[in-house]
């Protein structure tokens, strides 16, 4: 938590040759989760080695499924540290240009470009006089990210006790298809939360980029150019907020699950189609990660062509 409140621009004091501490808890969150996911293998081991003796391994792997997924969202958690690093540097990086450009930009006879949309390639455009507002979806992520990482570790925790309880439940009973359905939806509900949580420090890159970028070139008392937001930033919204309500819906339908645990063959109906369900969940938030990675390229590649175009032209 005391991370959290570094993943902001630094202070002018500040000096970016200090070695990053976000880069040190992010490497030793993720060797936490390695360690948790290879003791979760050897755990499997034994109960693949113990089959035989009667519920044992089942017992086994109910706990040891409950590290594993803990885990996963250990290393997620990780990558989230990491991020809040490359913010930082982010805020580095655009004071640094600033400076530099001050004393390299060229100077042209030519007309300074005109306000309004233009293309490039890098896609559409818009040329400002002033720095661009950062959009909705910037202001969200920027407000959310903490929130949704603190809840799915919660969640997680949550479903990792869960699954302690349903190890010692005897396998067969209501108690045991309860316990393990309460583990499922808590676990892959806190999965979802930490993958929000990663997409929206990735659209907090995105904002900087953006205010950054218009900070620049106002500095120098040119016209801003500015990315509009392109369709892949677009998907990336929507396919995030897709799966973070499908997380949010799984859970639910677990405990109505865990509500008919008293009859197994409905129960068993249940979980046959919720493994797949909460599956689709992740896989909508990770596509959206993806196309948030795709965007956050394009966009460091449109300004590094800015930048050139100013040290030459001086517009």
């Amino acid at each position: 938590m005391a991370t959290l409140t570094l993943a902001a621009r630094p202070a002018p004091t500040d000096d970016y040759r200090e070695p990053s501490i976000h880069r040190k808890v992010g490497i030793g969150v993720a060797l936490v989760g390695l360690m948790g996911t290879m003791a979760a293998f050897i755990a499997n081991l034994v109960a693949a080695a113990g089959v035989d003796e009667a519920n044992s391994h089942q017992e086994t792997l109910a706990w040891s499924f409950g590290l594993t997924i803990l885990s996963f969202g250990t290393l997620k958690i990780a990558i989230a540290v990491i991020l809040m690093g490359i913010i930082v540097r982010l805020w580095f990086r655009v004071d640094s240009v600033k400076a530099a450009l001050q004393g390299l930009h060229g100077h042209s006879d030519e007309p300074l470009p005109a306000i309004g949309p233009v293309d490039t390639p890098y896609g559409r455009a818009e040329v400002t006089a002033s720095p661009p507002k950062l959009l909705p979806i910037h202001r969200m992520a920027r407000k959310l990210w903490p929130p949704m990482l603190a809840m799915g570790a919660m969640a997680l925790v949550a479903g990792f006790i869960a699954s302690l309880v349903w190890a010692n439940e005897t396998p067969g009973t209501e108690d045991f298809s309860q316990a393990g359905a309460w583990t499922q939806g808590l676990q892959f509900l806190g999965e979802g939360m930490l993958l929000a949580g990663i997409a929206f420090l990735l659209g907090t890159i995105l904002a900087g980029l953006r205010e950054g970028g218009g900070e620049v070139q106002a500095s120098l008392g040119i016209p801003v150019t500015t990315l509009k937001m392109p369709a892949t930033a677009k998907a990336f919204v929507g396919f995030m907020m897709m799966g973070l309500m499908i997380s949010i819906v799984q859970f639910v339908l677990y405990v109505v699950a865990a509500a008919n645990a008293d009859d197994p063959a409905s129960f068993s109906s249940w979980s046959n189609w919720l493994g797949p369900f909460r599956e689709i969940g992740l896989g909508s938030i990770l596509l959206g990660i993806v196309l948030a990675l795709y965007t956050i390229g394009n966009v460091l590649a449109f300004q590094f062509d800015r930048v050139k175009s100013i040290v030459r032209t001086g517009s």
